[in-house]
């Protein structure tokens, strides 16, 4: 039975590694998410069902565990099921801190059984189980608060020389943990301060990072929760525990830097840069001149006699909940003729993908999908350009004005087309709360209302016209 289970062990392995291979691609994503829970699935009934313990005894409590498999199974489907495209970042964030939660609580438990038993390798099983707790505490609190900020309940706060005691935090966590591992000091009331100096370290990591930063905090303590679970894989000698930790953590780590890149920041400067969010950061802020607005019935003409239009979505579209009017929009251009693709910066929207996902759900063809690198070279043969709720990722400041927080970061380079017409409720700056120089341009036009209502309106128009 021992022989089956590690069997079956890597079987749920492989279905981790494959299915995070197939969420690679957008068309692949969701049978990729099917294949790994199902993986899930068979390793933790198998784990119920055949694994026993050194005196060849099953697990007990089989009926507290199957009820909170329920209860949990039953809360999680409900949110899945009810949440918006727009608050996706803030239920992955919460759902990656109960995962951190309960890395930590797996440390305190067996912190327990350990100091009940002392057996002889404690130093090497203590380490084990102080990295789990303070990676999976900071974890936890961390993505509390960054759930809380993307909801709009908290906002960012920083006290004078925050990341200096922050610095100082950790290193006393590393200091006491250290002495705690090499029996300098022992017992319940350092382990449990050494908890308590995790959860203040959790706290204040995400306090003072800015809004704009948070889908990369998000990504990296989700990184921090696969270390904390590849800990407890360490601790059991679970192997797919260890295996789907360790998938986590690094895929975690290579999301973070890909949208560091995205951005062209250093991981540092995001920690410690405060960009976006209730303390806007600015770059010149200055008005760059006056606007041009554009009627509908004007926006209609230019887009059905155009030959070839490109759709740049932003986190407006998803508010907006616009995507399905936006692709009907699509649909009627290309009957007549019109060429039509969106533009997808890396960092639309509020986490990678977010903008992928809200348009396959209104059945957009993946191969209208055109990231930034593939679709930047075809501005400058685009008719219109149509803007729907993006900001910050075709602002040109991040080409052309050095003292802009976003100097550098690649963006749409949307300003080479022929025109460009901007969907916005208002001239509010956006996520990063820099002014967008775009909007001043002589090629742009301004199309002011709730997104959803615009589109409809076009769509009507070219319908008529």
């Amino acid at each position: 039975m021992e022989h089956l289970l590690e069997v079956i062990y890597l079987i749920a392995a492989v279905t981790f590694m494959l299915g995070l291979k197939m969420l690679s691609k957008p068309d692949t994503a969701r049978k990729g998410n099917s294949i790994a829970a199902f993986g899930m699935i068979l390793a933790i009934f198998a784990t119920i069902f055949i694994y026993r313990d050194a005196h060849g005894m099953h697990l007990k409590n089989l009926w507290w565990i199957f009820i909170a498999l329920i209860i949990g199974t039953v809360i999680g489907y409900l949110m899945a099921k009810r949440v918006q495209m727009t608050a996706m970042p803030q239920m992955v964030s919460f759902f990656n801190g109960m995962g951190g939660a309960c890395a930590a609580i797996i440390s305190i438990i067996e912190f327990g059984h350990l100091e009940y038993g002392m057996p002889e390798d404690f130093s090497s099983k203590i380490t084990i189980i102080l990295a789990g707790l303070v990676i999976g505490t900071v974890s936890f609190a961390g993505s509390m608060i960054a759930f809380g900020k993307l909801e709009g309940k908290i906002n960012d706060y920083c006290m004078p020389g925050q990341q200096f005691f922050n610095v100082g935090l950790l290193l006393a966590i590393f200091a006491a943990s250290i002495l705690f591992g090499t029996e300098i000091i022992g017992g319940s009331a350092w382990f449990y301060s050494i908890l308590g100096l995790s959860v203040l370290y959790g706290l204040l990591f995400v306090f003072p990072i800015g809004g704009a930063d948070m889908p990369v905090v998000i990504s990296l303590l989700n990184s921090f929760t696969g270390v904390a679970a590849a800990c407890g894989g360490f601790l059991y000698d679970n192997y797919v525990m260890l295996i789907g930790g360790i998938l986590v953590g690094s895929a975690g780590t290579i999301l973070t830097v890909a949208m560091c890149t995205a951005m062209n920041r250093s991981l540092l400067n995001v920690l410690v840069g405060n960009f976006g969010g209730g303390s806007a950061a600015a770059g010149s802020g200055s008005t760059q001149g006056s606007t041009k607005e554009i009627s509908l019935s004007d926006a209609s003409v230019l887009m059905k006699y155009s030959k070839k239009v490109v759709i740049v979505p932003g986190y407006g579209l998803a508010v907006a909940q616009a995507q399905h009017i936006c692709h009907e929009l699509e649909s009627i251009l290309e009957e007549e003729g019109v060429d039509v693709k969106y533009a997808i910066h890396p960092v639309a929207g509020r986490m990678p993908g977010h903008m992928n996902v809200l348009l396959a759900e209104s059945n957009v063809s993946y191969d209208q999908l055109i990231e930034m690198e593939e679709i930047n070279p075809e501005f400058n043969s685009t008719d219109v350009v149509l803007v729907v709720g993006a900001n910050d990722v075709v602002n040109p400041a991040a080409k052309t004005d050095p003292s802009s927080p976003i100097y550098g970061m690649p963006i749409l380079e949307v300003e080479d087309a022929k025109n460009i017409i901007i969907l916005k409720r208002s001239m509010k700056a956006g996520y990063a709360g820099i002014d967008n120089e775009l909007f001043y341009r002589p090629k742009t036009y301004m199309l002011f209302g709730d997104a959803k209502d615009s589109l409809t309106k076009l769509v009507t128009q070219i319908k008529a016209s």
